[in-house]
């Protein structure tokens, strides 16, 4: 059965058992002390390495390379702390040389890579900026110089590593774009000659073309319609002319059969009697005297050529070509000729306005059909012009990204603080192995303490007493200064010494 320690009954503890929990704790920092002079020191240079943002904001010159600084930082890692890497740093400065030949390369590389240590830097709480804003490297040697070459190289790589990767990924991303803008410059080309074709076969009833078309057709109605009726009248006049011809040609030949015949000479003397007239109330430049004159010189050239033929023709067939037509039927039939080529052109005009009325209604009636392919074929235009101008500005941009990673003026890593030649091994620490062997010390003496407590069965209070015996306490003998015990009775009973009995229970000091 056991009770609760007071505060009263732990100090008595520690007075009882502090040889126990002394000589331990000073043992055990002693023996600390002394195993931190026994172990090889280890030295470790220490270098920070800063993020810094590129030359030229953002707003100008987009990046190429958008991966996280933290997941860069990871990969770089990754590549720099490789077997072949380290390997090469460990026969480079001939790390280890004490273990090489009976250590495994294997184990060698794996140590240098435990003793390489590369931590990133929290952003200051309160900025805005996300990115990582640079990392520490450590490296922890036997050797002071050792450490530093070391860190100092792995330093080097990482910034070389972070250059050669960003250029790379510039180069390859500008090299990608490059050859997906030629491609989309053929597919837009290839659309670009469809349009054309589509546009060439289908000339003038394109969308565009459909108000000009239908205005058109507007207009040409009611020139057909003035074009019909002038041909009619046409038609009408020429009829009319034709009888009036007709009536001519029956008089003439009806004279010609012997009733007054008009020879050439008589013919000519009534035009010159006639023109002598004219010319008393007429100039010689009036219509009528000028187109008499010219009947006048034809009748006369035709008296002419009409002798030269008949001079050896018989008198009869003379008489006979001395006849002509008279002037009035000569104008009848010029009037007729007039006629026909005015109905010849009038019909030729009808017949293209008809032609050209079909075509545009034609047009008009394939438009909604046109309509859509060439909504189809401006669509995939546009989609391919679009994608080759989104290209196009991408690969400018990227260009411009590259010569800046060539030129080291995107962002880039800068050492702050060189790799540093540590003058004190971090490793061990004397005052904290001193300060760990004090404690085990300290906990070994506790452990001792409370195992020897708790095999001592001493009986020290009244309450020792009442827990262990599990009766009431009837009397406390102390031990007084004169050597005497004092007798000091509790519950009101006789005490056990006066009445010659034993009392059920006692404690003494």
């Amino acid at each position: 059965m056991h009770r609760e320690l007071g505060v009263q009954d732990y100090w008595g503890l520690l007075l009882r058992r502090r040889r126990l929990l002394i000589i331990p704790a000073i043992l055990g920092a002693v023996a600390g002390y002394l195993l931190s002079l026994v172990l090889p020191a280890q030295y470790t240079s220490h270098t920070m390495v800063l993020v810094e943002e590129p030359a030229v904001p953002d707003s100008y010159v987009k990046p190429v390379v958008n991966e996280d600084v933290n997941q860069r930082l990871a990969s770089m890692q990754g590549q720099i702390l490789s077997r072949t890497r380290l390997q090469h740093l460990v026969e480079q400065f001939n790390l280890y040389k004490k273990d090489v030949g009976r250590v495994p390369t294997e184990v060698l590389i794996e140590w240098l890579k435990k003793s390489i240590k590369v931590a990133p830097l929290n952003p200051m709480p309160g900025t805005l900026s996300r990115g990582l804003p640079g990392f520490t490297v450590d490296v922890t040697l036997s050797e002071a110089r050792l450490a530093q070459q070391v860190c100092t190289e792995i330093t080097s790589m990482f910034m070389e590593q972070n250059l050669h990767l960003r250029q790379q990924q510039a180069e390859d991303t500008t090299q990608f774009l490059a050859k997906q803008l030629e491609e989309a410059k053929a597919k837009l080309d290839e659309q670009d000659a469809k349009l054309a074709a589509f546009q060439s076969r289908n000339m003038g009833a394109l969308p565009e073309d459909e108000k000009t078309n239908l205005t058109l057709l507007t207009g040409m109605t009611p020139q057909l319609e003035a074009v019909t009726q002038g041909l009619n009248q046409a038609r009408q006049e020429k009829t009319f002319v034709e009888s009036l011809l007709t009536q001519q040609l029956a008089a003439l030949k009806s004279s010609a059969n012997g009733q007054n015949p008009q020879t050439l000479e008589q013919q000519l003397s009534e035009m010159q009697s006639k023109l002598v007239s004219l010319q008393r109330s007429y100039t010689d430049k009036h219509p009528s005297v000028v187109k008499l004159k010219h009947e006048i010189a034809q009748l006369q050239k035709q008296i002419e050529e009409t002798a030269t033929q008949d001079q050896g023709a018989p008198s009869e067939q003379k008489s006979r070509a001395s006849i002509v037509e008279p002037p009035q039927i000569q104008q009848l039939r010029a009037q007729l000729h007039q006629v026909e080529m005015s109905i010849s052109q009038k019909t030729q005009e009808q017949e293209q306005l008809e032609r050209q009325i079909r075509v545009f209604q034609s047009r008009m009636q394939l438009s909604p059909v046109i309509q859509q392919e060439f909504k189809a074929l401006t669509r995939d235009y546009q989609t391919a012009l679009g994608f080759y101008n989104d290209l196009l500005k991408k690969r400018n941009e990227s260009q411009m990204a590259t010569e800046l990673e060539s030129r080291q003026q995107a962002e880039k890593f800068r050492v702050l603080d060189p790799p540093s030649l540590p003058e004190r091994p971090s490793f061990p620490n004397r005052q904290l192995f001193g300060f760990g062997g004090l404690c085990a010390g300290l906990a070994l003496g506790v452990g001792m303490a409370h195992l020897s407590e708790s095999r001592d069965k001493s009986i020290r209070t009244r309450h020792d007493v009442e827990v262990h015996l599990g009766v009431p306490t009837l009397a406390i003998i102390s031990q007084t200064g004169n050597g005497k015990r004092d007798h000091s009775w509790t519950n009101g009973r006789i005490p056990a010494g006066r009445a010659g009995h034993s009392s059920p229970a006692a404690s003494w000091k």
